[in-house]
């Protein structure tokens, strides 16, 4: 969550810098009351407070002297009972103000551009030429069905829309695309973990899932246990409540997981195929480092997932997301769009962002330095998404009889 001392210091210029991510009028609005009536039981608790302490003194003072006390211990005693009013009060003003800011998204950085939407985000660069077909490229739906490697149809029989099955050369693609990635992120240094897949509600709060998009996560009946949306959630949680010295970071973690998601607000986009579905599996990166390493190793995780797809010879673009596309724990993201010749446009494959120290102060993730208990910078990336690499894979690599060829870097493991 943000600071709420930003708020304090100076409250105008925490809203533009939130109004620029969007948050509306009617939050900056419950944000800035919640803001004074907290300041207002502060003042009034502190003015009552220095009160007592001015009383104590002179009810030394009179005890000294031989004068009369028991006007003042009637007073006193009031005012002991006042006192924990008050601090009732502000402890009240402060659970208020933390309910809303829970509610609060990141704080984008300074040269994030601006935007409404993703019609605003900045191309920073495209990496390999898009193949060139002497046909007409099929879409990934269509070639799957073809060669026998998903059936649609026994997902839906199994679950309901928008989940699949892999099959035969499909399914072991994906296992080869799995164990590829995982290699690759080890060998550049990041270490392989393995989570739960199911994690409960104050994991959830510490990466900024919950409260805002409870509804997009499917919940364990009678249990606080809910199926990840993304392992950026376990891993992360790993160092939850915990203090790490400063010579261990920055820790840099990949893991494998399925993921989970309603897609509550995706509006009946891409229905057909891999690209939106309820259970997908991914790869992910994460990083915890000290606030001093955090723009170096975010450049080092997007630069690990572009080299990833250029090693299966995937075209693809990295694209700086503005402010109105940026995600809620985010302060500043690059998208990485794979070319899908099907679709003849490209699309998003990875998300790499750098929460700053959002999520860290939701977690309570901790460093040492010089004595010192400072906030940790944690930072997620996809490397990457394995459906939408599969489908990258299939449109990319088509011949024109159907077949699909199988990347170099990967027929060692098939």
């Amino acid at each position: 969550m943000i600071d709420v001392k930003l708020l304090q210091k100076n409250f105008d210029e925490t809203a533009t810098a939130l109004m620029r991510k969007k948050v509306s009028a009617q939050m900056i609005a419950e944000l800035k009351t919640a803001n004074e009536n907290l300041k207002t039981a502060k003042l009034a608790f502190e003015t009552m407070q220095a009160r007592q302490n001015e009383l104590s003194d002179l009810f030394g003072h009179y005890k000294r002297t031989g004068k009369n006390l028991d006007d003042l211990k009637t007073e006193v005693d009031a005012n002991k009972i006042t006192l924990n009013e008050l601090l009732n009060t502000q402890r009240v003003a402060e659970e208020n103000l933390d309910s809303i800011i829970m509610r609060v998204p990141n704080i984008p950085d300074a040269n994030v551009p601006d935007g409404a939407d993703e019609d605003d985000n900045i191309e920073i660069k495209k990496v390999l030429t898009p193949p060139e077909f002497t046909f007409t490229p099929k879409e990934h739906w269509e070639l799957a069905e073809a060669n026998g490697w998903i059936d649609f149809e026994k997902g839906v029989k199994l679950a309901k829309s928008r989940f699949s099955v892999v099959l035969g050369m499909g399914a072991r693609l994906e296992r080869a695309l799995i164990n590829f990635m995982l290699d690759f992120n080890r060998e550049r240094g990041f270490m392989e973990v393995s989570v739960p897949m199911l994690v409960n509600r104050r994991a959830l709060e510490g990466t900024g899932q919950l409260p805002k998009f409870e509804d997009d996560l499917f919940k364990i009946e009678e249990e606080e246990l809910y199926l990840i949306p993304t392992a950026e959630v376990p891993i992360t949680n790993l160092y939850q409540d915990e203090i790490i010295p400063s010579a261990e970071l920055p820790i840099k973690m990949s893991g494998y997981t399925s993921c989970f998601r309603k897609e509550a607000g995706s509006g009946g986009r891409d229905v057909r195929g891999m690209i939106r579905q309820h259970q997908f599996h991914k790869v992910e990166l994460v990083a915890i480092t000290r606030a001093d390493q955090s723009d170096a190793v975010f450049d080092e995780m997007v630069a690990c997932a572009s080299d990833l797809l250029s090693a299966l010879g995937l075209p693809h673009r990295l694209v700086t997301l503005c402010t109105g596309d940026l995600g809620f724990g985010a302060a500043k993201t690059v998208d990485l769009e794979v070319w899908l010749p099907g679709q003849n446009t490209y699309r998003e494959i990875s998300s790499v962002s750098n929460t700053r120290d959002f999520q860290a102060r939701r977690a309570k993730i901790r460093y040492k330095e010089e004595g010192k208990n400072l906030l940790a910078h944690t930072l997620n990336g996809s490397s990457l998404a394995v459906g939408r690499t599969m489908v990258a894979i299939m449109e990319n690599f088509q011949q024109e009889d159907g077949s699909i060829t199988i990347p170099a870097v990967l027929q060692k493991y098939l």
